[in-house]
């Protein structure tokens, strides 16, 4: 799913990445059939009041606003209507744009401390409780409360941030991989390929293979995925899978060593033409070098 960002204050990247993790797996589970977006900004309390106080006549900050631009049909959400949705495509973002979420950055941090999780899970949860409202849920009955909630409660299942911690299912992983695929830039192969990768504490990575002109600029998915990580904090990871179509799509060399520096136990999941496969690294990369080496 394209999250087009607008911020007007300092983000962790972090946050931002497990948040487009959300909105992938949110469209997977309401079964979207098409490309749909939407415009995510993120801002302070003073702003977010602003926005409540002219849109709702409510003085006051919030954590979340939606503003949908589609209307669904009484008891119908967005998977359900996917004739509706066609009428919302946008030629420039070339989705279905389902409309506008403001978030307050300062109430991710404050209700994490608050709910006693991490800002992580919060950040995920507003992205998620505010597409849910773009895809026509809604919680003001209760039965239409219970609906929603068992929807949110299942997008963030399936990206390890359930109120449980509940680890994220393998198919759940090659879905996100599959989605990442979308984002690929490979104008000279034409073999996109994206990559899902999964950390000890349960976030999920995304990274999608970004070709250059020069060609030996490029970089893999699972090494952009791996990337994002590292440079957010994370260096432990449990599995990564990897979605391409036409051949299986199991990690170069460079990748094989790249994973080997913080994971040399994973298990490596591909999906290629409906079909799934996996490995774990050792049999990928036998005898392999990495920091154990240089003690």
């Amino acid at each position: 799913m394209k999250l087009e960002w607008e911020q007007s204050v300092a983000v962790d990247p972090g946050l931002r990445s497990l948040m487009q993790a959300a909105a992938d797996a949110a469209a997977l589970r309401e079964g979207l059939q098409r490309e749909a977006a939407a415009h995510v900004r993120l801002c302070s309390d003073k702003e977010i009041h602003e926005i409540n106080a002219a849109y709702r006549g409510v003085d006051r900050a919030t954590d979340v606003l939606s503003f949908p631009t589609v209307s669904y049909p009484e008891g119908k959400t967005a998977g359900q209507c996917q004739a509706l949705l066609r009428e919302s495509y946008d030629d420039e973002l070339n989705a279905c744009f389902l409309g506008d979420i403001v978030i307050s950055v300062e109430h991710i941090y404050a209700q994490a401390r608050e709910y006693g999780h991490s800002p992580e899970r919060e950040a995920a949860y507003l992205l998620t409780h505010g597409l849910c409202h773009l895809f026509g849920y809604d919680h003001m009955e209760d039965a239409d409360k219970t609906r929603m909630r068992k929807m949110e409660e299942s997008i963030l299942e399936s990206i390890g941030q359930a109120r449980d911690g509940g680890a994220v299912s393998d198919e759940a992983l090659l879905e996100l991989a599959r989605e990442a695929r979308k984002r690929s830039y490979s104008p000279y192969s034409h073999y996109a390929v994206g990559a899902a990768l999964l950390c000890a504490d349960g976030r999920v990575f995304q990274g999608c293979n970004i070709e250059n002109a020069s060609f030996g600029l490029t970089n893999c998915a699972e090494r952009t995925a791996l990337f994002k990580a590292v440079s957010e904090g994370a260096s432990e990871f449990t599995a990564v899978a990897i979605a391409s179509e036409g051949s299986a799509p199991w990690p170069c060399g460079a990748c094989r060593q790249v994973l080997n520096e913080f994971a040399p136990g994973i298990r490596v999941l591909v999906t290629w033409n409906g079909q799934v496969a996996e490995a774990p690294l050792s049999e990928l990369l036998p005898h392999g070098f990495g920091p154990k080496d240089l003690q």
